[in-house]
């Protein structure tokens, strides 16, 4: 099992229902169904009875746009962004053998790390003298 934000754990499962999602990521599931219009790589798998069904790669990609939305402040459009470039570095790194190409795409992502970590620094820098 997979550690959630929230001290939970994702269950071992291959499918999960709106409903456990919704308490998983910590959004209503509303949210979840217009977060499911506005990003493309989440499309839950439909049950005969219409259902959405969710697979764990949905729930991790949901978990890290509630991150991106609710905790780093990103727009709906800018973590649309940030998942575009997300998604195409890990597609170049599985669907290419190329050792170099993998290495690029990990550069890439590091720096993005890296911009994230001095932003944050950044901010808890102002905030100290603030106080």
């Amino acid at each position: 099992m997979d550690q959630v934000s929230g001290g939970e754990q994702i269950p071992d499962k291959v499918y999960y229902r709106i409903g456990e999602v919704s308490g998983l990521v910590g959004v209503e599931p509303h949210v979840l169904r217009y977060w499911e219009s506005e990003f493309k790589l989440i499309r839950p798998r439909r049950a005969k009875s219409k259902q959405r069904l969710y697979r764990r790669q949905d729930i991790e990609t949901l978990l890290l746009i509630r991150d991106l939305l609710h905790d780093r402040g990103y727009t709906i459009s800018g973590a649309r962004k940030f998942l575009d470039q997300w998604h195409g570095d890990e597609c170049a790194t599985t669907t290419s053998g190329e050792a170099p190409k993998k290495n690029m795409a990990m550069d890439q992502r590091l720096a993005v790390i890296k911009k994230e970590l001095k932003r944050i620094q950044q901010l808890l820098a102002l905030k100290s003298l603030r106080y």
